[in-house]
């Protein structure tokens, strides 16, 4: 069996060459350069980074029998044959793609068609395919309608099934438009079934402040994310762990012994450690930005490789926050990579990072100085 499972949103990417901003008028022309291609979603972005950091990863999701469902089963298997073992290929049904608009210094834009993402529900998920792995990773409910239909009954079952066959379980979210049918959802009614079947919540602060606050990110301080953390773990998460962009990861975990000593038990890692516990990770300098999408999803990939070689909160938001670096270092999510070794090799060589832009008022100096 796999180490870790991840499942949910897949796609084809499609990034046409820029050379500068992009406005797109009606009976406008806008000259680019050569598209590129890439697997995308979270199934691919955090399944592949997993995968390059050297976790045995196994990957669910759902595709259409087309050209682009054929680009993706090729992509992965040209990775590793058994990678695309457990697709779904559906013949009714196209496969997602992402336009997606990345201008030289300007921040990136996405349109996006859901295609064979909008028909997923928990019984895509077989025993068979989690029973014996250690941890399920899943991500893009606000893509996936049926996900998050009813209040989000068919998540909130498949976390709660998935914990039952023995595995930590650990939940990703998107951003959503406010004009689409997610955007007008309640999403803290979904978040309040699932979360309590929901280990690690990594959720970037953006998604966090929509689904809970329709806010702007604003002023943020470590106040706000103290206050937000723990509404998240009210909610039922054991660790919420904010992705704050060029700022880092702010990592909060929950201080009920009971909560923490059974995610302990499912991830293998200390109880003690991750007991009430609260870590602001500065990012990594990267040699250079190449691309910033999936990102993210990358930096969440670096946190689940920590978890499963048993790091502390501190140890773990730091890894997070180098596979984040190491990925826009490269213009597609995983390239820039590293295996394992390598990524520890250039933390412990001194590698530089950002002054943090939220302190920890209430921070050890231990605790203070490694952010350091």
């Amino acid at each position: 069996m796999p180490d870790v499972v991840v499942a949910g949103h897949v796609s084809l990417d499609v990034f046409p060459e820029l050379r500068g901003p992009v406005a797109l008028e009606p009976g406008g022309l806008v000259v680019a350069g050569p598209a590129r291609f890439s697997t995308g979603g979270v199934v691919s972005n955090t399944g592949l980074a997993l995968h390059c950091l050297g976790v045995d990863v196994r990957l669910v999701g759902r595709i259409g029998d087309d050209l682009f469902g054929r680009a993706v089963l090729e992509a992965f298997t040209r990775i590793a044959p058994r990678l695309a073992e457990h697709l779904v290929v559906s013949r009714e049904e196209a496969t997602s793609y992402t336009l997606v608009f990345s201008p030289p210094g300007v921040d990136r834009s996405f349109v996006a068609c859901p295609g064979a993402n909008a028909t997923f529900t928990a019984a895509d998920v077989a025993h068979s395919q989690v029973a014996g792995a250690r941890l399920f990773h899943f991500g893009y409910p606000p893509l996936m309608p049926l996900m998050y239909a009813q209040g989000g009954a068919q998540l909130a079952a498949l976390f709660e099934r998935v914990r039952r066959w023995g595995a930590a379980t650990s939940l990703d979210m998107c951003a959503c438009d406010p004009g689409s049918e997610a955007g007008a959802v309640d999403w803290e009614g979904v978040l309040a079934a699932t979360l309590p079947h929901v280990d690690v919540f990594a959720p970037s602060l953006d998604e966090v402040l929509f689904m809970l606050e329709r806010s702007e990110p604003a002023a943020t301080d470590r106040a706000r994310l103290a206050r937000l953390s723990g509404r998240l773990i009210d909610l039922g998460a054991s660790v919420a762990a904010i992705k704050l962009g060029d700022r880092g990861l702010y990592l909060r975990t929950s201080s009920d012994t009971r909560r923490i000593e059974a995610f302990a038990a499912r991830a293998g890692v200390d109880a003690a450690a991750w007991r009430d516990a609260e870590v602001m990770a500065p990012c990594f300098e990267p040699s250079a930005v190449a691309g910033t999408t999936g990102s993210g999803d990358a930096t969440i990939a670096g946190l689940l490789a920590a978890l499963l070689r048993g790091a502390d909160p501190l140890a773990a938001a730091t890894a997070a926050t180098a596979v984040g670096a190491c990925s826009v270092e490269a213009v597609d999510p995983t390239s820039g990579i590293p295996p394992w070794a390598a990524l520890e090799a250039r933390i412990g060589a001194g590698w530089r990072r950002r002054d943090p832009a939220i302190e920890l008022a209430a921070a050890g100096a231990a605790t203070t100085a490694a952010l350091r």
